[in-house]
């Protein structure tokens, strides 16, 4: 008869008791949550467009705790283009992401990856819905030009202390 003695020893790395104390971030689910595409004064607006149209572009970010570490982010992004008075198209984009976020020291860094980071993960694939969804209506693509969220983030904190 044959026995075999297990031992198991339990060594860890410094630096895997050093990642124990930093948050954990994972991305669930990523999805359209709403969509629209308007082309008021197709086709003839096709015609009509000799230069480079005006493109206004709003951005927001909003979070919403789901349960207990997890927490949909969702971008709303609206884009209008017009050319002189035409109006060419409006497209409006809810984007969003289901993240678990787990063990953050504090709240303040709980809301910066919720508001900075999540929305960078999300952002290229929200990007990219809105290029081919423009594209798809008949125009150039819509290449929004990436965003700094840190950047937006100060700034409505500071306008928040104003």
């Amino acid at each position: 008869m044959l026995f075999y003695t297990v031992i198991i020893i339990n060594i860890k790395s410094k630096s895997y008791m050093e990642n124990q104390n930093k948050p954990h971030v994972a991305i669930n689910a990523q999805y359209i949550k709403d969509l629209s595409f308007e082309n008021p004064e197709s086709p003839a607006s096709f015609a009509k467009v000799t230069s480079a149209p005006k493109i206004d572009l709003a951005l927001d970010v909003q979070v919403k705790k789901i349960e207990e570490d997890n927490y949909e982010v969702v971008l709303k992004i609206t884009s209008k283009a017009t050319h002189e008075k035409t109006s060419l198209f409006v497209v409006e984009l809810e984007y969003a992401g289901l993240f678990t976020v787990k063990d953050c020291a504090e709240e303040a860094q709980r809301e910066q990856i919720l508001l900075i980071y999540c929305p960078n993960l999300i952002f290229p694939f929200a990007r990219r819905v809105i290029a081919d969804l423009t594209r798809d209506g008949g125009y150039q693509p819509l290449m929004i030009n990436p965003i700094d969220f840190a950047s937006l983030y100060l700034q409505q904190k500071n306008n928040k202390a104003s």
